[in-house]
């Protein structure tokens, strides 16, 4: 009686459903990053704390970079008081309880970040707090 004595071929593994998974992956993460540019656009010095404000509502507040020279901005727009107070008055209408991230430049003096806090007050919004960063490890 004759026998086959073939061997089996070897299992190869399909590498193109592989890549496949993988550039799916890739396009999902990449479509749901999302990006904080209001936190990076600005060349300021924020202070540091231990302590910071919690990062959930970090995420839903509208940025408000206080410059060196006093100078608001808001989503890349520079604005003056008056233009800022009408901003965040309309905001106001829309949503009472939105929160502010007020990022004063360390350098700033008081007065500009007195200044923000009191326009955001006059427009009604009182949910505001200020952006601090981790002091550096030291080694």
């Amino acid at each position: 009686m004759k026998f086959n004595t073939k061997e089996p071929d070897t299992p190869v593994f399909p590498l193109a459903p592989m890549i496949d998974v993988v550039f799916l992956l890739l396009i999902f993460f990449i479509a749901t990053m999302q990006f904080s540019d209001n936190e990076r656009v600005l060349d300021i010095s924020v202070p540091s704390s231990e302590e910071g404000a919690d990062a959930k509502q970090a995420a839903a507040a509208i940025i408000l970079n206080v410059r060196k020279g006093g100078n608001f901005v808001v989503n890349r727009a520079e604005m003056t008081k008056d233009e800022l107070y009408a901003k965040l008055e309309r905001i106001a209408a829309v949503n009472k309880n939105q929160a502010i991230h007020v990022r004063c430049d360390a350098d700033a003096d008081h007065q500009s970040f007195a200044d923000a806090i009191a326009v955001c007050e006059k427009a009604g919004i009182s949910n505001v707090f200020m952006g601090i960063q981790s002091p550096p490890k030291k080694r």
